[in-house]
């Protein structure tokens, strides 16, 4: 099989002068009388001009597949690099139809409804790689620290973040919905293979229109045995820390055409300041935040939970990640265990990105008392018997036991600057999208 090289890797000294060949589609194209610039985009984004006579290529249309070959030359005026082939051959695989749909200036709308073919463009291109390498360098501080990757299934009899955002499916004559986590899953493991994650979608039937909503992302969840809720905060910080410098490393260039401010996140390093949710409460009574409710404005008061609007103001002078930590008890799942040194208030915490982005992990201690883990079910309105496979962890051999679970596109959102998180993901759910 012939090897082709890609635009990057030929955009060197060593090729200059010498006769390259190259497979790609047609990003743009200029026209003049006796010469036609072709911008060659390959399969990994990559581009370089090519200059054929302009009768050679007066055929091309945008996005049309080509393979060319040429003498590889420099040239400052080339874009990129300065790199440009002189044509010599010129094949063409598929010619694009001439009214191909994404333009150089879209609305975002038409964007989304071809996000098929929006995929092509740098940017998202751009933001593809980035995601992978976030995944990457997840996977890889994970198996380096020794926890291992399992799998949980997504279609589930019982909820997990509370049943008004679950999927319903019928199944088999029977009633099963669509996994919001596989955190009770990955507790099941726990006493069996120790420290355990896992990288799937969840899903959340939220009618929330926002920024930072989707109704299918992808979920890093973690869970361990033996551990303190200092010793989860730990892992988190150590996790996002790692990923990020790794990921700037290694994506430098696409964050920089993604316009992210890259010194900024170069300083980010562990540990991570602890606010105590009363002090979070304190800070945003101190800066006059208030609350909308039923068409009146209110300070914000012990019990609260936190928004959008109020994680917002708590973050937006940080540039560090921060975590809150010890919500009211009520604010959170039944499986929250409770600070009895501290009742009333869950041994749990949220990470919150810097300025504004909001919340990226929730995690801490699980319940691992079944009388009272059996009370929380039965405060929230749900069934026990539902999740008597879960009570049987509490009923043989139950630990302390905890972990976390991370949004992939919400890190993804901060990570790289970007408002909308349905252009972190490459074909995103919301409550009013599921095509293409």
């Amino acid at each position: 099989m012939t090897i082709w090289l890609r635009c990057n890797d030929i955009k060197s000294f060593e090729y200059v002068g010498k006769r390259v060949s190259i497979r790609g589609w047609v990003h743009r194209l200029r026209r003049q009388k006796e010469n036609t610039f072709i911008i060659i985009r390959d399969d990994r984004g990559g581009i370089i001009q090519t200059v054929f006579r302009s009768e050679k290529a007066s055929h091309l249309t945008i996005e049309s597949s080509i393979e060319v070959d040429g003498l590889l030359q420099k040239d400052p005026r080339a874009p990129e690099g300065g790199y440009e082939i002189k044509g010599n051959n010129l094949k063409t695989f598929n010619l694009a139809q001439p009214d191909y749909p994404i333009g150089e200036y879209q609305s975002t709308e038409l964007l989304l409804d071809n996000r098929h073919l929006a995929l092509r463009t740098r940017r998202m291109i751009a933001i593809a790689k980035v995601r992978a390498s976030i995944t990457k360098f997840a996977r890889q501080w994970l198996i380096e620290n020794d926890w291992m990757e399992v799998t949980a299934p997504v279609i589930v009899k019982s909820a997990v973040e509370g049943g008004s955002t679950l999927f319903k499916l019928g199944y088999f004559g029977e009633d099963v919905y669509l996994s919001q986590s596989a955190q009770l899953y990955l507790e099941a493991m726990i006493f069996c293979l120790g420290p355990v994650w896992s990288l799937t979608p969840s899903f959340r039937a939220e009618k929330s229109r926002t920024v930072r909503h989707l109704t299918e992302f992808l979920h890093l969840e973690v869970e361990a045995p033996w551990v303190s809720l200092e010793d989860i905060l730990r892992v988190q910080e150590q996790l996002v820390s790692f990923i990020i410098q790794n990921v700037i490393n290694e994506r430098f260039a696409e964050l920089s055409q993604l316009k992210r401010n890259v010194t900024e996140l170069k300083n980010i390093r562990a540990p991570f300041d602890r606010i105590p949710y009363e002090k979070a409460i304190e800070i945003l009574q101190t800066n006059g935040f208030r609350i909308e409710e039923n068409g009146n404005s209110r300070s914000i008061k012990w019990g609260d939970d936190l928004n959008v609007d109020s994680e917002r103001e708590l973050t937006k002078h940080y540039t560090n990640p921060v975590f809150v930590v010890g919500y009211p008890i009520q604010l959170k799942a039944f499986y929250v265990k409770e600070d009895r040194k501290s009742l009333g208030r869950g041994l749990s915490a949220d990470m919150l990105a810097p300025k504004g982005f909001g919340e990226i992990t929730s995690g801490g201690l699980r319940e691992d008392d079944i009388v009272s883990l059996t009370k929380r079910l039965e405060e929230q309105g749900l069934n026990p018997a539902t999740y008597d496979w879960y009570l049987d962890l509490r009923r043989y051999g139950s630990v302390p036991h905890g972990g976390f679970g991370m949004g992939i596109e919400r890190l993804m959102r901060w990570l790289t600057d970007i408002e909308d998180i349905k252009d972190t993901v490459l074909f995103p759910r919301t409550v009013s999208r599921v095509v293409p």
